[in-house]
């Protein structure tokens, strides 16, 4: 192994799914930094691999990068696992990464298994172009305006949620982007594993009934079907414009919601700011 900072893919929850070149890595490395060593000593122990850990998580990684970087600059061969999946991905590694590329420092990719990548595997959306947008904020307001940034993006929309969150999550989804298709894909790889299909508001309503499911969860969008695509601005606009000459700002968005298949809330927010400024 030449020096450098190797980033490593773990199992996402079958043990099996570690890669031949993973564990070569993992076994010949120097160190392995990892979020949570407990959780990463059942893997190692799994395939007899005896290399040193440490810590490396949000709580301690702006104090003790500068110690790694100098270990890496003195020729060390670090391998960076997060407790699961890909480092990196809504993990405090990309830090430690970009770090060590400023410093010249090889930064090499060990692939393997991901929950997004797996989640939309299974999804049944379209995979041509996707967007990972990571955890959504736990704010009501907050997680409404994060949604609405991505109502345009023409691609599958991957989120991670935690079970107590996700109904409420599915709703504010439900509300920003409509009736679009959806898929929650919960506990991937593990014996309970589990792909539930449908648009958001069925989605949403299914786990409001049932309540939070274990496990770690990814949730993913299908993109704006081309009748949304097509609706512009000036288009949104103009529709909105004439639908208020002869009904409520309420009744207005209602109809070109309808017409467009864009979210009504969204719609009724844009014809009030009309009406404000006519």
């Amino acid at each position: 192994m030449a020096p450098g900072l190797y980033i490593v893919s773990t199992p996402i929850g079958n043990l099996r799914d570690i890669t031949f070149r993973a564990l070569d890595v993992l076994a010949g490395a120097d160190l392995i930094l990892a979020e949570d060593t407990r959780i990463t000593r059942r893997l190692l122990e799994t395939y007899g691999v005896t290399t040193t850990m440490r810590a490396y998580h949000d709580h301690n990684a702006a104090e003790i990068r500068p110690e790694i970087i100098a270990q890496l600059e003195g020729g060390a061969r670090i391998a960076q696992v997060s407790d699961a999946g890909t480092p990196l991905v809504s993990d405090p590694g990309f830090k430690l990464a970009r770090d060590a590329i400023d410093a010249g420092i090889g930064v090499i990719p060990i692939p393997g298994a991901s929950a997004a990548l797996a989640g939309l595997a299974a999804a049944g959306l379209p995979t041509d172009a996707f967007l990972f947008a990571g955890f959504a904020p736990p704010k009501s307001g907050k997680r409404a305006a994060f949604f609405e940034t991505f109502v345009r993006v023409p691609a599958t929309l991957i989120f991670y949620e935690s079970g107590p969150r996700l109904a409420d999550s599915l709703a504010a989804m439900a509300d920003v982007f409509g009736p679009r298709p959806a898929a929650v894909a919960r506990e991937l790889t593990k014996r309970f594993e589990e792909t539930v299909r449908g648009d958001l508001p069925d989605l949403a309503a299914r786990y409001a009934e049932s309540g939070a499911p274990k496990g770690e969860i990814v949730v993913l969008v299908g993109p704006p079907s081309e009748a949304e695509a097509e609706w512009d601005d000036a288009r949104i606009d103009t529709a909105l414009k004439e639908a208020m000459e002869a009904d409520s700002v309420k009744d207005a968005a209602a109809v070109v919601a309808k017409a467009s298949g864009l979210p009504r809330r969204d719609l009724y927010q844009r014809a009030l700011a009309l009406k404000s400024r006519a």
